[in-house]
Formats: C-alpha cells, sequence, structure tokens
C-alpha cells in the first residue's frame, strides 16, 4: 500500500502521486492529512516553514473531501501573490488529473477573462485577496455554497496588508464553513484570525524555529551598502562549494546583483515575480541540479520552493520582521545537515542582531571578509592541490620536448614562483575592495516633507478590465509598497495615475520594467504635469 494511503487519501489520487514522484509523506503532510480527513470536519492551524509540502498538506485532503458532481464553488485557497496562487493551483492540477475544475485569479491579469473562466463550472477557486474582492462586488462569483477556506501563508498576507479584504471575503462564505490556516510564522495578527473565525481548531507544528535552528550557524558581517557586492565575490570565491539562496528586499536588487555576479564568472540567478511559470520552473530545475552556486530571490518568490541540503542562507538586507528570519534560515540545517545563515548588514544594524538573539533564542557570530591577501593564498593553495592531482595529458611528453628550453636556465624554485606568479596575477582584477569617494553632494541625505506626493502614470487602464482596486492591489503587490503609502488612484480608458508618498517613490518604474499584462509591456513613468487629464478622472 502506497504511504498516502495509510493516510486516508485514496487508491486512484495515491496512484497519481506515484507517478508525479511523490512517494513518501513529510512530516506536515504526515499529521495534516489524518486530521483533515477523519470522521469528523474540524478547522485546522498548520504551522510548518517554506518548502515543507503544505500545499500536499491541505490540497490533497480538499482533492477527497469535494463533491465533484457539484458544479458550485465548494472551496476556495486564498495566496497573498500571483505567483504562489499560480503554483498552487498548479500543484492541485497536478493532483486531481481531470475530475475538478480549478480556477486562478489574481489582480494584473485582465478581469473579463478570469469573469468568462468562473462562469463555467468551477470546484476550487485559488485568488489573492484583491482580485477576489473585485470579482465578489461585480458579482462574478458566488461563495455561499463554499465548504472549505483555505488560507495559505497567512503570515505573508497579513505582511502585505490583506488583513481588511479577508475579513470582508470570510464574511460571504457560510458560518458553517471549514477554515485551514497554514502559516510559517503564528504572530498576534494570525491569533485573532483564528479567534474570529475557526471553531476549536486542531493545531499541528513542524520544523518551528527551536528546531530547524538546531544545526545553523548564525553569523553576520559588518559592512557598507556600497561594499555588499564585493563582500559577496570575496564570499562566493571562498566557498566554491557553496549552494546557497540569498534574499533580496526588491526584485531589482535581484536582478541588478544576479547580473553583476554573473559578469564576474559566478555561477548565479535571479529569482523574482516578473518571471513566467516556465522561466520559474526552469531556474528551479537548473538550481536543483546543482548548476549553480547560489539563487538570488525575493522572500514571495522563494515562497513554496523546495531545495534540499542547502548549506548557506544569506541576507542582503535583514527583513522587517523577525518571524521572517526564521522562515528564511529555516531553508538550511535540514536533516541534520550542517547550514549557515548569514547576514550582510551595516553598523546601525547591530541591535537587530541583539533582538534577533533575544528574540530567537540564538547566537550570532561576527565573521569577517578575507583580505586580498588572504583570499590569494586560499586560491593558490586551491590551485596547487587541484594541479597535483591533474592527471597527465596524452601529449604533455610531446608538448614538453618542444618548450623544455624555455625553461632551461630556471631551477624548480623559479619555474614554481612564476608559476605562481602567473596565477596572482589572474587574481589581481578581483582583489581587494576598492575604496571610493562619494560624492559630497550625493552622500547628502535627502530631506522630504512628510507625507509629500509624488503622481505616476502606467498604461494600463479600465479597457484591461483594471478597477481602482485592481490597479492598486498589482501596485502593491509588484512594488511591495504598502497599500496605505499610495494616495489618490485615477483608471482612465487606457492608462492610469497613481500617487505614492515621496520617500516609497524613488526607482519606482524600474519595479515594472519587462512585466507584461496581456502581452503588453508594462510603462510607469512619473506624471511631471498633476493636472493634465484631471477632467477625465474617474469618480
Amino acid at each position: 500500500m502506497n504511504e498516502f494511503q495509510k493516510l486516508g487519501i485514496s487508491a486512484r489520487t495515491a496512484g497519481i502521486l506515484d507517478t508525479l514522484g511523490f512517494t513518501q509523506p513529510t512530516p506536515i503532510q504526515q499529521q495534516a492529512i489524518p486530521v483533515l480527513l477523519g470522521e469528523n470536519p474540524v478547522d485546522l492551524i498548520g504551522l510548518a516553514q517554506t518548502g515543507t509540502g503544505k500545499t500536499a498538506a491541505f490540497g490533497l485532503p480538499l482533492l477527497e473531501l469535494l463533491d465533484t458532481q457539484t458544479t458550485g464553488v465548494q472551496a476556495l485557497i486564498m495566496a497573498p501573490t500571483r505567483e504562489l496562487a499560480q503554483q498552487t493551483a498548479t500543484q492541485l492540477r497536478s493532483f486531481a488529473g481531470k475530475t475538478v475544475n480549478i480556477e486562478v485569479v489574481y489582480g494584473g491579469a485582465a478581469i473579463s477573462n478570469q469573469i468568462k473562466a468562473l462562469r463555467k463550472p468551477v470546484q476550487i477557486v485559488v485568488a489573492t485577496p484583491g482580485r477576489l474582492l473585485d470579482l465578489i462586488k461585480r458579482q462574478a462569483i458566488r461563495l455561499q455554497h463554499v465548504r472549505y477556506v483555505v488560507l495559505d501563508e497567512a503570515d505573508e498576507m497579513l505582511n502585505m496588508g490583506f488583513k481588511e479584504d479577508i475579513d470582508k471575503i470570510l464574511a460571504h462564505t457560510p458560518a458553517d464553513r471549514v477554515t485551514w490556516l497554514f502559516s510559517a510564522t503564528m504572530p498576534a495578527g494570525i491569533r485573532k484570525i483564528v479567534h474570529k473565525y475557526m471553531r476549536e481548531p486542531r493545531e499541528v507544528a513542524v520544523n518551528t524555529h527551536q528546531k530547524s535552528n538546531v544545526d545553523i550557524s548564525h553569523q553576520y558581517i559588518v559592512t557598507s551598502a556600497a561594499e555588499k557586492l564585493l563582500a559577496l565575490q570575496r564570499l562566493l570565491d571562498l566557498h566554491t562549494d557553496m549552494r546557497g539562496v540569498m534574499f533580496c528586499r526588491t526584485r531589482r536588487e535581484t536582478k541588478d546583483i544576479a547580473l553583476k555576479l554573473a559578469q564576474q564568472g559566478h555561477g548565479v540567478e535571479a529569482l523574482h515575480g516578473e518571471l513566467s511559470q516556465a522561466q520559474r520552473e526552469a531556474v528551479m530545475k537548473r538550481f536543483k541540479a546543482r548548476s549553480m552556486q547560489l539563487l538570488i530571490a525575493t522572500d514571495v518568490a522563494a515562497r513554496g520552493i523546495d531545495v534540499s541540503n542547502l548549506t548557506h542562507v544569506l541576507h542582503h538586507t535583514l527583513p522587517d520582521q523577525l518571524e521572517s528570519y526564521t522562515h528564511r534560515s529555516g531553508r538550511t540545517g535540514r536533516a541534520g545537515n550542517k547550514g549557515v545563515s548569514l547576514a550582510f548588514i551595516n553598523p546601525r544594524e547591530r541591535r537587530k542582531i541583539t533582538e534577533l538573539e533575544r528574540k530567537n533564542k540564538i547566537s550570532f557570530e561576527e565573521v569577517f571578509v578575507p583580505g586580498a591577501h588572504e583570499l590569494a593564498d586560499i586560491k593558490i593553495t586551491r590551485w596547487a592541490e587541484n594541479l597535483s592531482k591533474t592527471t597527465e595529458h596524452a601529449q604533455a611528453a610531446e608538448t614538453l620536448a618542444k618548450v623544455a628550453d624555455k625553461f632551461t636556465d630556471l631551477s624548480k624554485e623559479e619555474l614554481l614562483k612564476k608559476l605562481i606568479s602567473s596565477e596572482l596575477n589572474k587574481l589581481n582584477s578581483s582583489s581587494g575592495f576598492e575604496k571610493k569617494r562619494n560624492n559630497k553632494d550625493a552622500s547628502k541625505a535627502v530631506i522630504e516633507k512628510p507625507g509629500s506626493i509624488r503622481r505616476f502614470y502606467i498604461n494600463i487602464g479600465s479597457m484591461d478590465g483594471l478597477t481602482k482596486s485592481d490597479l492598486l492591489h498589482f501596485l502593491s503587490d509588484v512594488s511591495r509598497i504598502k497599500r496605505k503609502r499610495f494616495g489618490k488612484v485615477t483608471v482612465n480608458k487606457n492608462f492610469s495615475l497613481f500617487e505614492v508618498e515621496q520617500k516609497w517613490s524613488r526607482d519606482l518604474p524600474q519595479y515594472f520594467q519587462g512585466l507584461e499584462v496581456d502581452g503588453r509591456s508594462i510603462q510607469v513613468r512619473a506624471d511631471e504635469k498633476p493636472d493634465r487629464q484631471a477632467h477625465m478622472r474617474v469618480a
């Protein structure tokens, strides 16, 4: 009998899992599936780090419990981002085969197409909160017969400001629904949702930070922002066997850092929200095949990826939420393996390290980037070891006979010095931190008036099926700027205008570079004429 069948999964679904290569349930699946498939339906809280198989933990029981003869929406799954919603829907479809109809709806895509898709018989809807709420307001989806609600990555939804939307959405579902909440952490906001919407929930938890931190060495390097990249280069040179993930705050950072490191010859790639599902899968396939040293990702883009045997987790910037540090670092040090969680911080962030130590009951060690001479010694030693192990080439003797006279005047020691000098010359271009003098004017802090606003233009509008709510959610999702930082939003037929607080507006257009909506490239630029098209504003 298949191991999943022992948990209560049907023989048919177990056969599909066998075909897909799922043979052994993960700990969260072992705990959650029997509870969810029990004789009486129960509310459930599932606590587990990313990469532990949470989607299958709730998805497989959901597919077993649905009435395939009923055509209305029976299950609703809410996810914080379109990327995660797409991944969840894709995985559920692979489990379900053709017996269940699953639709995914999210902001940034034409709402008219999603409305059309929802007119067909649909049993499971996977959605981001903003787009789902808009579909409810348009009466394009009805949730009065929903039996199961899943809040996936609930802590991330709260971090992104979706609490109010979740409240409004759940108000449209039956009071006797079953609610399953899955999260990596359990902040106070999640507890409030539990008390308000769940009835005596069962709780299962695996890979909590007390357990996952046992085999992790927590380290930090103090460096300036300008020197982080060079410090990272040195680190990659030092740990040639590194297989790690580095977390950045923005998509732009992931792309810029990956590009610069690749230009230096390092095996790295970026993972961010602008990638299509096919591109994302290709990147992950290469990473799992160990064809790269470092995967550079934002927190949201990395949600849901499952990669074992990571040696390092790097933090280009420490997360704002302390719980997120545990979430990130828990990706290494698994299954008894040792791992390193290393943060790059500036001198003012030492207090964050102290707070992490106190709150998570862990200890950090300050480490230092090796100097140019030290790194050169390490590289030369590694080169010498590899050279001594090199198998003699078949043409070596013939070639040596041709060039031997070039070395007749050199002793063994002199020849070795020349070989070493040749290697050192190759290293010169990458050695040392280059101290750059900052222009005094450029280094001055930009002082902005509290609440000052900038207005921007974006080339999508109502003809793309966008509403004000859609646009606001789309902008927040892409830029990772909280919705409360945005001001007035004006949606016209083929373009829109929106305001954002001055301090959050710097480099805003670059977050949208390379992004497409229905095949059209998104363009965002500062609107220098605040009164332009004012008469066209939509109330």
